[in-house]
């Protein structure tokens, strides 16, 4: 059996002038700086090996000097092809100043793309990157003038638009594990994600390349657990012991035990985060938890959403997850991001991204950058500043609900709050709401063609997307509308129908959303009018997840009904109000027969045209339903 142990020199010497070569690693983790320095330092003192291409899903990077900011050398890249680039700086002034040719692609798209070339495939289909700066109608993924080829095509299946994303081949992987064999199995016990590391390993062996996995350590030949091994023998070509300074679990932690799943970290109360403008926006953006669903959280901002929900009490009752395939738990922040602590299950990045492009998520937490009028994102590229997409085109583009949260302006903003208001001390120096957005990572026009829930949410109000573009539901109290909002946009969304935000946000005591969340408290929320005649059904952000929880309602009405000798008129309140799928049917036949036995009129009302849609379709099989806008107009429809 041959020993498949070399040097990190040996290793470096093995790429060549022109190879297309693909690194593991996200962020900060499971990144293989000894191999990245050994490629470096061969550069430096050799000037070879020279321009080649570099494919990578996630940028790996701490912003400064690590990771791909290594592979910066003057002539050694030639093209790149990535997914984030917002921590590799070196690289990516190359791709801006044009010195290299430079693409930015979807980091699910190209997880995807490392299993279709190992399986031997012409490339990648999906919908994925549709009305974006992906599509080739806009930018087709290039990030100047020297990505002269076309990487991605419009393409029509069943009457469908998609993207086709041309598959290459790929010459060397640079991967990295923990403990290997002499004859190169491969374990990840102390790493704290799996990563694409298999699929890459697959892809460069069948594109009939090198395979070159950096590790902690070497054991005697056929001693690992065989369950364990994520890279096998027969896919590795080399193995580079490395130094244990270039072999940290994570960019900002040398290593934790929690990281790997194999303890769990104490369940002590998390520190409560300052009432400022983060945590604020963290709060409202916390209202739209899916109560047993998935959700997903991105960086920054949406971060804080995690720890509300643990001051609130609800992380039992979600699954967090992130893209590089965190399941459950709750996913660490800053250069550990997404390290998490008690996990449920760390699943390879692609298959987490098939369960995100499917449609899985129940909820996403993006960020935003800039915000136009019809409700398009970019957190991509500003100008001189490249940061790329990352997971957020899939994530954003197939979640069923997406909350976009971010500073209402950006540099400079400070907000003073007191008795449960909101002033705006200084404002930001540039706004986020912007004619037209620089780069479309998000698309708002085709999110409102497929009715999905899209929410824009500051610590000053929250916008709602409908067909015609951006409303503004929601102001904070405090908040002038026309001084601190429309003054500082640069296009007016519709003002018709706006509330001011629950204000329990904007004081110190814990907002009591778990019962919001998980009691239906239906004798608050379903009453009798007995002077008027009248039930009042309030359903707002209620989620019907089950027959009990329809059971429940009907049981409620029941008993406020059935004594009386007479019908009476009926409101429902469908605000933000969730159905889920599986019990629509039920739900429909439930209403059917309460206002057949019951009621003499019903009206119903919600702002959300996606909702008044599935409304209609559910409950016109059945009836003609009468459902609005707002409150008023349910309010004057009985009254006629």
């Amino acid at each position: 059996m041959r020993d498949k142990t070399v040097s990190a020199a040996d290793a470096a010497a093995l790429i060549r002038d022109g190879d297309t070569i693909t690194t593991s690693g996200f962020v900060g983790i499971g990144v293989p700086d000894e191999l990245l320095k050994a490629l470096q330092d061969r550069f430096a003192e050799t000037s070879a090996p020279r321009g080649l291409t570099l494919f990578f899903a996630a940028g790996q990077g701490d912003g400064k000097e690590r990771g791909l900011n290594r592979l910066a050398g003057d002539g050694l890249l030639k093209r790149v092809i990535g997914g984030h680039w917002g921590l590799i700086p070196r690289v990516g002034q190359l791709a801006l100043q044009g010195a290299i040719e430079g693409y930015n692609l979807p980091q699910g798209v190209i997880s995807h793309l490392y299993r279709d070339i190992a399986a031997g495939k012409p490339g990648t289909v999906t919908k994925v990157g549709l009305g974006t700066f992906v599509d080739p109608r806009l930018e087709g993924g290039k990030i100047n003038a020297a990505a002269s080829e076309d990487l991605v095509s419009l393409i029509e299946i069943g009457g469908e638009e998609h993207l086709f994303y041309k598959a290459m081949p790929i010459d060397v992987a640079l991967l990295r594990g923990t403990t290997a064999d002499a004859a190169g199995n491969v374990t990840m016990e102390k790493e704290a994600l799996v990563l694409d590391n298999l699929a890459q390993a697959m892809a460069v062996r069948n594109s009939g390349g090198v395979v070159i996995v950096q590790v902690e350590r070497i054991v005697a030949p056929r001693t690992l657990n065989p369950r364990e091994v994520v890279i096998p023998a027969a896919l590795v070509d080399a193995i580079v012991v490395s130094e244990r300074e270039n072999h940290a679990q994570t960019y900002a932690t040398p290593y934790s035990h929690f990281f790997t799943g194999r303890y769990r970290a104490p369940e002590d109360a998390a520190e409560t985060m300052p009432l400022d403008a983060r945590k604020i926006i963290a709060r409202r953006a916390a209202f739209e938890l899916p109560i047993n669903g998935v959700v997903n959280l991105g960086i920054g901002m949406p971060e804080g959403v995690a720890a509300v929900a643990g001051e609130e009490g609800l992380l039992k009752h979600v699954t967090l997850t992130a893209e590089p395939g965190v399941v459950g738990g709750q996913p660490a922040s800053g250069l550990d991001f997404v390290a998490a602590v008690n996990t449920d299950a760390s699943i390879p990045q692609n298959q987490q991204f098939d369960f995100y492009d499917g449609g899985g998520l129940d909820m996403a937490c993006l960020g935003l950058a800039e915000v136009d009028a019809v409700g398009n994102v970019n957190v991509s590229r500003f100008g001189p500043k490249l940061a790329g997409a990352g997971g957020f085109i899939n994530i954003s583009q197939n979640a069923r609900e997406v909350v976009f949260a971010g500073a209402f302006t950006a540099g400079g903003l400070q907000i003073d709050i007191s008795d449960g208001r909101l002033t705006i001390a200084q404002e930001g120096r540039s706004s986020k709401f912007r004619e037209e957005v620089e780069q479309v990572t998000f698309s708002g026009r085709r999110a409102a063609e497929l009715g999905r829930t899209i929410l824009y949410v500051t610590e000053r109000c929250v916008f709602a997307l409908e067909e015609d573009g951006l409303h503004l539901i929601e102001v904070a109290p405090g908040v002038d509308v026309d001084r601190d909002i429309l003054a500082q946009m640069a296009f007016r969304p519709n003002t018709s129908h706006v509330r001011e935000m629950d204000g329990r946000i904007f004081r110190e005591d814990p907002m009591g959303l778990r019962h919001d969340l998980l009691e239906l408290d239906l004798g608050s929320r379903i009453t009798l009018d007995t002077a008027n005649q009248r039930l009042f059904m309030n359903l707002e952000k209620m989620r019907l997840r089950t027959p009990e929880d329809v059971e429940k309602i009907r049981a409620r009405v029941v008993e406020l009904l059935d004594p009386l000798e007479h019908r009476v008129d009926a409101v429902a309140n469908y605000d933000h109000t969730r159905i889920d799928e599986e019990i629509e049917d039920l739900w429909a036949d439930t209403v059917a027969k309460l206002r057949e036995r019951y009621y003499r009129n019903v009206s119903r009302y919600s702002r959300s045209a996606f909702m008044r849609m599935k409304l209609g379709r559910a409950l016109g099989r059945d009836q003609a339903p009468h459902i609005f806008e707002t409150a008023e107009d349910a309010q004057q429809a009985l009254e006629s």
